[in-house]
């Protein structure tokens, strides 16, 4: 029964990314949850030669999920959710805020939220960001417009389309200005939107986005625009994973010295299938294409790989709570593309374990 149990959990714990959240207030109509993991975890790099650079990428992670009942049909709830960097000595680690939204939710009419949180356009990159270390990592970034966790969005969602069809899905999300220092950082106004079928296991979604540059982006000739789209489908039944992701972006993906790229086509895909007694292996692929890189003033720039690697591995859980996992990065980025993209061609090797509440 134990070993069922398990079988079942885990692709929950791992889509959700949390456990059973810790109830830690529930009354009068309001409830507070608790949830989060503590992660020790050590990275080598380099592996094809001695194995001498490696590093701590150990950190915690915890937030809160609240809800308030105002009344039969209308809901309030918010999220706050951090992560503490522990790979540096006292007083230099990173604390980050990762998400921070309050919204309400109006029955069958949807839900309304405003705050840092996911862009819709991550819909779509969800699928196929499940890999055991890395992955998501093609045209997904953080505070890259609406493409990953970001701030300032206002995200309406409606499940089950009104409520009238089961699995049919839909989102709508705003941005507003954000002139950040950095180019890479930075957004003018945008809007994004996702649409999702799931049924019988099989999940679609199509996502589409598209933001004005700020004055800093737009200096690179490249227009005055920035567009996502992308296209992913996946099955998740009968302790099997698999899903696929294909996705190009127009002057969104920040490319270190090169600036952002004019284009990038990227395709990710990962299959994982969940054993009784706790074993989850993975073997996952992640690709991104870059083109007119470095171009200015109307030059074209160059085209190069800027991710490209399988990432074997596998998770143990020993329960719910509590796991062991480790995975290698077979880097298949091609030393020539390295050199004009700043990207890293070593294949790497993590060990972790992991407590999750």
């Amino acid at each position: 029964m134990k070993r069922k149990v398990l079988a079942v959990l885990v692709p929950v714990l791992l889509s959700a990314g949390t456990v059973n959240a810790a109830e830690i207030y529930n009354k009068d109509s309001n409830k507070l949850d608790l949830y989060g993991k503590m992660v020790g975890k050590r990275v080598w790099n380099n592996t094809d030669d001695s194995n001498s650079e490696n590093f701590d990428d150990s950190y915690a992670r915890f937030g809160f999920k609240g809800e308030t009942q105002i009344n039969n049909e209308l809901t309030g709830y918010g999220q706050l959710e951090f992560n503490l960097g522990a790979s540096a000595p006292e007083g230099q680690q990173n604390e980050d805020t990762r998400l921070a939204f309050a919204g309400l939710k109006f029955g069958n009419y949807g839900s309304f939220d405003y705050g840092r949180n996911y862009g819709v356009a991550y819909d779509a990159g969800a699928y196929t960001d499940m890999l055991v270390e890395w992955g998501g990592d093609s045209w997904v970034h953080t505070d890259n417009f609406m493409t990953g966790r970001t701030t300032g969005v206002a995200t309406y969602r409606n499940a089950d389309f009104f409520g009238m069809v089961d699995g049919l899905d839909f989102a709508l999300q705003y941005q507003g200005k954000n002139h950040d220092s950095q180019a890479k950082k930075g957004n003018g106004d945008g809007y994004s939107t996702s649409l999702a079928y799931n049924v019988d296991g099989f999940g679609f979604v199509g996502v589409y986005g598209k933001s004005d540059r700020t004055d800093n982006q737009s200096v690179d000739g490249y227009g005055d625009t920035a567009e996502v789209w992308s296209l992913a489908a996946k099955y998740d039944a009968n302790n099997l994973y698999a899903a696929v992701m294909y996705g190009e972006t127009r002057n969104m993906t920040w490319v270190n010295d090169n600036g952002f790229a004019n284009k990038t086509q990227n395709v990710e895909a990962v299959v994982q299938y969940q054993f009784d007694f706790g074993l989850r292996p993975s073997l996952g692929y992640v690709y991104s294409k870059g083109k007119d890189l470095g171009a200015r003033n109307g030059q074209r720039g160059v085209d190069a790989d800027l991710v490209n690697y399988v990432e074997l591995g596998t998770w143990y859980y020993f329960n719910k709570n509590m796991n062991v996992y480790t995975a290698y990065k077979f880097n298949l980025l091609d030393e020539d593309d390295a050199a004009i993209t700043g990207m890293p061609a070593d294949d790497q090797f993590a060990m972790g374990i992991v407590y999750q509440f």
